[in-house]
């Protein structure tokens, strides 16, 4: 058994935002990651909208926060976290090698990406179907893709694509994009890529790899078949919190936890894309951190 003061669940950037804040504070802290640190703006390879910054890929800007983190004193642990004690006066966190205790503990896990459901997704995935852009897009050189999304992150990963493609498809369910108008007319500009508006993903198709996706306009309900050799799946994220019951969630899976990043349970607190809240940005997260570090740490102080 270990002991600390805080736990962190997470090394996105609200968890490790979090752990400078409370080693700053001087709380003897762990995290406990079970992927790579950094979450999901690893995949991103261009952030240009968190403050004080002009351009920074997301690797560099997740590494530059781990270090950070470490450089204050953080424990970083690569292990899944399996099960959770979270009532009473001790926080306790099991993973498949250790048990580590707390006076407070910090959920920061992020959200994972969402799935589309169709036909062919789970057969073919990891050949020709993927939730990373910027992890897999290079397999995909000089070959047509489609990518399915509306939002910041569908599009960004388009006009990445557009760089190393020859073909991009976007498959987008409405009639206007949910993006910003900058990405937007980003997108617009690429000469290679083909907005197929008012279109869902009937079914993805091939024996041993992906060959073809079915489109179906939902105003119209016509079909078309598309010849591609790959399939990017942005269509947002859902939460995984199941765990960590008897912290209360809304109705789509989320922690109800407001801008104070308590949650109903004393002592633990919800930070970054995992709670409640409007917007899931960089800067919204790493905001996030540092008040559940607060907060601990004064709860820790009571």
């Amino acid at each position: 058994m270990k002991q600390f003061d805080c736990i962190i669940i997470g090394a996105g950037t609200a968890g490790l935002t979090a752990a400078v804040y409370a080693q700053r504070a001087g709380l003897k802290t762990v995290v406990l990651e079970g992927g790579i640190y950094g979450g999901q703006i690893t995949n991103t390879p261009d952030v240009e909208n968190y403050p004080a910054i002009d351009k920074i890929s997301g690797f560099e800007f997740a590494m530059n926060m781990y270090n950070q983190a470490v450089k204050f004193g953080t424990v970083v642990e690569m292990e899944s976290v399996t099960k959770v004690e979270l009532e009473g006066d001790v926080k306790k966190a099991y993973t498949a090698s250790e048990e580590y205790c707390a006076k407070t503990l910090i959920i920061a896990n992020g959200a994972k990406r969402r799935k589309l459901g169709c036909p062919g997704e789970e057969e073919l995935s990891g050949k020709g179907v993927s939730y990373c852009a910027t992890c897999d897009g290079a397999f995909f050189k000089g070959k047509a893709v489609v990518i399915v999304g509306g939002g910041n992150t569908a599009l960004e990963d388009a006009i990445y694509l557009a760089s190393i493609c020859n073909k991009v498809h976007v498959v987008h369910r409405r009639d206007e994009f949910r993006a910003s108008s900058v990405i937007v007319e980003s997108l617009k500009a690429q000469k290679n890529i083909e907005i197929h508006y008012d279109s869902v993903t009937e079914s993805i198709n091939g024996e041993n790899k992906v060959e073809s996706v079915t489109l179906k306009n939902v105003k119209t309900n016509e079909t078309e078949t598309i010849e591609v050799s790959g399939v990017f799946v942005a269509v947002g994220l859902v939460p995984d919190n199941e765990m960590y019951a008897p912290v209360k969630l809304d109705k789509t899976g989320y922690i109800i936890a407001g801008e104070d990043c308590k949650t109903n349970i004393d002592g633990v607190y919800a930070a970054g894309d995992t709670r409640t809240k409007t917007l899931r940005q960089l800067v919204t997260a790493a905001a996030d951190g540092a008040v559940a570090a607060n907060e601990a740490a004064n709860y820790i102080r009571m």
